[in-house]
């Protein structure tokens, strides 16, 4: 029963609340204990959020799951955990998750309501997302992509770091590209099986997929390659070599484009992040490089 909740509750996936961190380290502030333990509770709360509504998802798609090949062993669509349980596991989460917020910032009243203002947001547009938006084609990956941006909209909320249009635009590309190759797997399945795990799946098909994952990635390393140039982020970090963390990036992106091309995995980026070596020295360089020109 333990390890179902466990499994409900999809500890894996708070790899995603990481993107919190992000204002703080392009900040470099990363050393600043005090805006350190103000991001790490705020994302403990998205963490408790993300798993409530991953608890809603799971109620709601039941059905649908227990037709799909690998969702079918979900606790709610295998039958390990009942319905009732998870509403209460959900309502723990999303109980929980406000009350740290309030606990950890009564004495900054501004900044708690912004805060609570937008993981409450959050959670309904997830909600909505679950219930009905996620059937419409293309407005799914976009809701997907803005929930990235929320997230370091929140960290930047919990540190007051203003956040750049490099930041904000940088992350919803690059969640954007990796929906776009999350829901190509679902209409690999589809055309292989038949089946049809969610509704917007017959909105698409792989020729589609593969020139909007194409376009977005190529936009998302022309981007990034603009930001690490700009006079702007050469100013303001003090350095002309940010530009070299590019490599990191395009061979990420490239090596993302294989596995969902070529490999044809990529229906969760989450376990492609924990599993992928070549993918996770990239990330491991990138983010050394960077702390080494942002911190040295």
């Amino acid at each position: 029963m333990i390890k179902s909740v466990v499994q409900l509750l999809r500890p894996q996936q708070w790899i995603k609340n990481t993107f919190i961190f992000l204002p703080i380290f392009f900040d470099g502030k990363l050393l600043h204990i005090d805006l350190l333990l103000a991001t790490a509770i705020v994302f403990a709360t998205y963490c408790l959020a993300a798993s409530g509504v991953y608890c809603f998802n799971d109620i709601f798609d039941a059905e649908a799951d227990r037709l799909h090949p690998k969702k079918c062993l979900r606790p709610i669509a295998s039958g390990t955990v009942s319905k009732t349980a998870a509403y209460a596991i959900m309502g723990v989460c999303f109980l929980l998750s406000i009350l740290l917020v309030t606990i950890s910032f009564h004495d900054e009243y501004p900044k708690m309501l912004r805060l609570i203002g937008v993981i409450t947001f959050y959670i309904l547009m997830n909600i909505a997302y679950c219930v009905k938006l996620k059937q419409k084609a293309i407005v799914d990956v976009f809701i997907i992509a803005t929930g990235f941006v929320l997230r370091i909209v929140a960290g930047g909320f919990a540190t007051g770091i203003h956040l750049s249009q490099w930041i904000v635009l940088m992350t919803f590309l690059l969640a954007l590209f990796l929906a776009f190759a999350k829901r190509r797997d679902d209409v690999v399945i589809y055309e292989d099986t038949g089946i049809l795990t969610r509704k917007n799946v017959s909105r698409y098909n792989l020729a589609f997929m593969n020139q909007a994952i194409g376009i977005v990635a190529s936009i998302t390393m022309v981007c990034y390659i603009m930001y690490t140039v700009s006079p702007e982020v050469t100013e303001r970090f003090h350095s002309h070599y940010v530009y070299i963390t590019s490599v990191y990036v395009l061979a990420g992106i490239i090596r993302y484009l294989q596995v969902t091309l070529v490999d044809v995995r990529s229906g969760s980026p989450t376990k492609i992040l924990l599993k992928d070596r070549f993918i996770q020295a990239c990330i491991i360089g990138w983010v050394m490089t960077f702390f080494f020109v942002l911190y040295f």
